[in-house]
């Protein structure tokens, strides 16, 4: 899959301005989504938004993907209600929330590169973008929590959720390049 984005599998026109705004808005309302579906936790609240931030990159490609993300953090922060908690950048999740700027760079890279054909590397592009989330979002909440407080609830609580989160955007790209 070399990033086989959603434009490439869409369309086979010439895309404009516009089409390129659309898959840049569609992103960001799929991040802002799944920060809804939810586990209240405190600091740091489960969501679905490690997912989405991997599938739009993997999707959107290094430049369409940080945009999608820029475009939600820049919503969320006019409208708090789309983060998953309403600090947003201000609050003990902000880190994770610039990470998922710095992932999607990262994915929608090394999906261009072609990380995207087989499966293992396809996995470990997502595991990268997973790694720059955590490690983004953790030095952040430590500034909110003690630092073991923050492993736990920031991190270790966190991993089983995102290993089933990065199976499944696998299994959702590995069916989208057949």
């Amino acid at each position: 899959m070399n990033a086989i984005t959603l434009s490439s599998a869409t369309m086979s026109r010439r895309r404009t301005l516009a089409d390129e705004i659309i898959l840049v808005l569609l992103g960001a309302a799929a991040v802002a989504v799944s920060a809804q579906a939810k586990l209240p936790l405190w600091p740091v609240p489960i969501t679905l938004q490690t997912f989405a931030v991997l599938l739009v990159a993997a999707m959107l490609g290094p430049a369409r993907g940080p945009a999608s993300i820029l475009t939600y953090l820049t919503a969320g922060t006019a409208a708090p209600v789309l983060f998953a908690n309403p600090a947003g950048l201000a609050g003990p999740t902000g880190g994770y929330l610039i990470g998922f700027a710095l992932a999607a760079f990262v994915v929608g890279t090394l999906f261009g590169r072609g990380w995207g054909r087989n499966r293992t590397s396809m996995l470990l592009a997502l595991l990268i973008g997973d790694a720059i989330i955590f490690a983004a979002g953790l030095p952040w909440l430590m500034a909110f929590v003690p630092s073991g407080y923050a492993l736990k609830w920031g991190l270790l609580l966190c991993l089983p959720g995102e290993v089933l989160k990065i199976s499944l955007a696998g299994v959702v790209l590995t069916r989208m390049n057949r």
